[in-house]
């Protein structure tokens, strides 16, 4: 009786064995099934371009290409197509500089001056590597510099001469007290990385981390070389794809660089769970958030899914956009798990959807279907046929048996409204932002958008009526409260003598390559930035002036005898002074 009963236990254990074994397949192959049809429905409304791969448990259970890499030869995406990476180059930058660390190369309380000495000493001497990885630096990001894409973004730059014009402004906020994320700040750790190593910045990064980890599509992203499998950037208009504008790929360098694709970038993630390329400390640097959550190269923080779960998953990730690609990588390291995806169409505002969408599915919980964008159906009938055709549209489609396909969601005809307004259709844009705050009239940021379009146009008191409404919903809309500052109080217009233009006219550098030219015409200021159309300023006093197409001031600084020697821009909260060079 007791050897039957061993007997028996003995085969119901092999019974169960090979039913978990095959249950773990089967599980998988539901799943890829479930993120199989997610993103093709992404795709199909015209949401995500590009590649994606997810890991589950350290094993890839999904890679696929979607739409084209090469819209005119018709050349599909797929799993082994290379990606511009953006932003997500940083934490690549962040490692090496960490194995420089290792070996006792660089230290992370070490300063700028300490490894670059022509750096410029007064703010180098007291912002660290750590404030470098961090973006605590207080360094400005030179892609926030005004004209910076349209006037600087093409030329080819030697890293000392970038360095030196580009990433040595003056300090925002002092080291360590702010996070604010810079650009300049990690084209710096390149630097350092290139002076330290005494090697080119790539041949640092293959040798230590491409050819160790078996990264044989990954690399730096030259214009010029013939790279197999490389996807073109494109980016969305009115009239439907553009190639995206042309980018020299000296300027992002160590920030924003690289190329890769899905399965090279699920190799990377592999390899940091072992100790080839980083030591435990290493990493316990890389991921221990710092203010704003970020380690070094990437986010440290806690993702919660969709309701009606709301369940927290605790995430390290970094997002990329670069023009024409946006990309995004997800590690959810408690159960090995991976979300790559990578777009040549510039659809960055999606990929998160996609990606909690992604999550759900990995965690088996629920999940929504992505819906047709309202604003692109009503933008192509506005462009093809009317307003009027447009607005009666969005009624009907609202209104029938296929609404729950669609996108009615506020943020929706907020786009619409800022599109129609980048394309100077003002009176469009005015109608979209009323129909907005018909649908939606207890949203704060709809009353907000349309005291803006009115502004535009040139009606003061219906601005400043939206401008209140929209701050007696959300007394804590900053936004709202400046604005009917400028239109209420702070600039108010006064009459000056139209002699004193004389003076003020002249060239203002405000940025490398980048100019504000003031000239006098018929009793009017005018103003004109570098590629920008000319606007009248508005005097508020004998020096301080106001532009009523933006929210801007102008100030016009004089020396003791009387001489302007430059101007400052008051914009965003930010003060731009900018000196007279003619």
């Amino acid at each position: 009786m007791k050897l039957a009963s061993r007997t028996y236990l003995k085969a119901l254990a092999a019974v169960l064995f090979a039913i978990l074994a095959f249950q773990a397949p089967v599980f998988a192959q539901d799943k890829a099934g479930k993120i199989d049809q997610l993103i093709s429905l992404y795709h199909k409304y015209g949401q995500f371009n590009g590649s994606a791969l997810v890991a589950d448990n350290g094993k890839i259970i999904y890679k696929k290409g979607f739409g084209l890499a090469n819209m005119e030869w018709n050349i599909p995406n797929a799993s082994d197509t290379k990606f511009r990476l953006g932003s997500i180059t940083k934490q690549f930058t962040a490692t090496l500089i960490l194995q420089l660390v290792e070996q006792g190369k660089i230290k992370l309380d070490g300063k700028i001056t300490d490894y670059l000495p022509d750096y410029r000493q007064d703010t180098g001497a007291k912002i660290t590597i750590h404030n470098l990885l961090s973006h605590t630096s207080g360094i400005p990001s030179y892609t926030s510099l005004p004209g910076f894409f349209q006037n600087v973004s093409r030329n080819p730059f030697a890293v000392d001469d970038f360095t030196k014009k580009y990433a040595s402004g003056d300090l925002e906020f002092e080291p360590g007290t702010k996070f604010v994320y810079s650009n300049s700040g990690y084209f710096l750790l390149g630097a350092i990385i290139e002076k330290v190593t005494g090697k080119p910045y790539e041949q640092v990064l293959r040798e230590n981390i491409f050819e160790p980890v078996g990264m044989k599509n990954t690399g730096y992203d030259h214009y010029g070389t013939i790279i197999g499998n490389r996807a073109t950037g494109y980016t969305k208009t009115p009239r439907g794809y553009e190639t995206a504008p042309y980018l020299d790929m000296s300027i992002p360098f160590a920030a924003g660089s690289l190329y890769s694709t899905v399965e090279d970038l699920y190799l990377w993630d592999q390899a940091l769970y072992g100790e080839k390329i980083l030591s435990a400390k290493s990493k316990g640097l890389m991921f221990k958030p710092n203010l704003n959550n970020y380690g070094y190269g990437f986010v440290i923080t806690k993702a919660t899914l969709a309701p009606p779960t709301k369940l927290t998953i605790p995430v390290i990730q970094h997002n990329g956009g670069i023009n024409g690609f946006n990309t995004v990588i997800v590690r959810m390291v408690n159960e090995k798990r991976l979300i790559v995806l990578l777009d040549n169409t510039e659809r960055g505002e999606y990929l998160d959807k996609i990606t909690l969408g992604l999550m759900s599915i990995l965690y088996d919980q629920p999940y929504g279907s992505p819906k047709r964008l309202i604003a692109e159906v009503l933008q192509k009938t506005i462009l093809e046929t009317d307003l009027v055709s447009a607005i009666k549209q969005y009624r009907e489609l609202k209104a029938g048996a296929t609404a729950g396909d669609y996108d009615f969601g506020e943020m929706e005809l907020n786009r619409l409204g800022y599109q129609l307004l980048q394309m100077q259709k003002v009176a469009e844009a005015i109608e979209i932002f009323k129909l907005n705050v018909e649908i939606y009239p207890q949203a704060f940021n709809t009353y907000d958008s349309l005291g803006e379009a009115y502004m535009v146009h040139g009606d003061k008191d219906l601005s400043i009526a939206n401008y209140k409404k929209s701050l007696e919903l959300n007394p804590k809309n900053t936004n709202a409260t400046a604005k009917l500052a400028s239109l209420t109080g702070e600039q108010k217009e006064v009459t000056v003598d139209p002699k004193i233009y004389d003076s003020y006219v002249g060239d203002y550098e405000l940025g490398p390559d980048f100019m504000i030219t003031i000239t006098s015409e018929n009793g009017k200021l005018m103003a004109q930035a570098t590629g920008q159309s000319k606007f009248e300023l508005f005097a508020s006093s004998e020096t301080e002036f106001f532009l009523k197409v933006v929210d801007a001031r102008v100030t016009f600084v004089k020396d003791e005898q009387g001489k302007v020697t430059e101007l400052i821009l008051n914009q965003n909260g930010r003060k731009m002074p900018a000196k007279k060079i003619r």
